[in-house]
């Protein structure tokens, strides 16, 4: 995926971010030099850092000169600890309006006494990384947190050691607006549900290895279109925030069992169910949005591969195309014959997965 950059500062004006790179390339580790990749000074030390974030206020993860993005908040966050500027690379980038509840970079820290300037100290330890980087994060936003840290070898690049990436999209269903406490965190969807089964079968035509030409922007630079999706999967989750009612408290009382129960059916086609309980609205309550997650990994994706699959699925749910149709936009391989994409509103880096020396 791809973003737009900046420093800590949100520009004021409504002026979009310009758009860069778009790329995603396919991982080339094995024929990339990591020997030149090492910093050049050895006192330092390379960490490989997670971070959860709200991509409503950034525009994009990497850096843009004069937008806010998370390269740049986390990178002034890092210069305050540390006393000096850093570099930081991700693993993954995202669009402006994309979260993440897992996305991992690393950067090159060298430890300088602030008390006998030049003198270098041994490493920080992980938690009092993680400690002191989100001490200044929380002064920011607060939509950014580190949430793990571990020292690794010098020659360990996050974006090209990264072996799996795996990305949810939120999809809320109902006729009444959405709740402000999923603004800009999730797809509305006017139409009471989706046709699950029907989703999954498009699902079943897309994983795999293909051309997804007809699935990534015109803007994209990857050198191929050929990609492996590991997995494609729709399932229906409970809405969140999720608070029971006074009847489903009265009977998790009485029964001890838990009032929303997720079962999945024993049919060909797997589909999950949220049974729920037929509570009579009372006034001034809301009435709950049906969820549906969207699954997707691979090892890496095609810009705005994610968000023109959501499309297609979307479509296919709501009856405006057919597993065949998705079949046929495949095939077609130009993304002039795809379904328009998903906003990015509802997308969510879920996890980056290594294999670690």
């Amino acid at each position: 995926m791809q973003p737009k950059s900046d420093e800590l500062e949100i520009e004021s004006s409504q002026q979009k971010p310009s758009k860069i790179a778009k790329i995603e390339k396919e991982d080339q580790c094995d024929n990339l030099d990591l020997e030149t990749m090492k910093p050049q000074n050895p006192n330092f030390q390379r960490y490989l850092i997670a971070i959860e974030y709200i991509g409503t206020r950034f525009s994009g993860s990497q850096q843009q000169p004069r937008f806010r993005t998370v390269v740049g908040v986390l990178e002034e966050a890092f210069r305050k600890f540390v006393g000096q500027p850093v570099s930081i690379f991700c693993s993954s980038r995202t669009d402006a309006g994309v979260h993440a509840l897992s996305n991992v970079c690393h950067v090159d820290v060298e430890r300088i006494s602030k008390r006998k300037p030049g003198e270098v100290l041994p490493p920080h330890e992980p938690g009092v990384v993680i400690r002191a980087v989100n001490h200044f994060l929380q002064k920011d936003e607060g939509d950014i947190t580190v949430i793990d840290v571990r020292c690794i070898p010098s020659d360990f690049h996050a974006r090209y050691k990264a072996r799996e990436r795996t990305y949810f999209y939120r999809l809320l269903c109902g006729p009444e607006p959405l709740s402000i406490f999923e603004k800009d965190r999730a797809w509305h969807v006017p139409d009471e549900g989706l046709n699950i089964i029907a989703m999954q079968k498009a699902c079943k035509i897309l994983v795999g290895t293909h051309d997804f030409s007809s699935f990534r922007a015109t803007g994209c630079q990857a050198k191929s279109p050929i990609r492996t999706l590991d997995e494609l999967n729709v399932s229906e989750v409970v809405s969140t925030p999720y608070f029971p009612s006074c009847i489903e408290r009265e009977q998790s009382i009485i029964s001890r069992q838990e009032p929303l129960v997720c079962s999945i059916s024993s049919e060909t086609e797997q589909s999950i169910k949220v049974d729920r309980v037929d509570c009579r609205q009372e006034f001034g309550q809301r009435r709950i949005h049906r969820c549906f997650v969207i699954t997707t990994r691979s090892r890496s994706f095609l810009y705005h591969q994610v968000r023109f699959l959501v499309g297609a699925l979307k479509a296919v749910g709501t009856g405006d195309l057919t597993p065949d149709d998705v079949e046929r936009i495949l095939n077609a391989k130009t993304v002039s014959a795809a379904s328009p994409m998903a906003p990015a509103c509802g997308l969510y880096l879920g996890n980056v997965k290594f294999e670690f020396p």
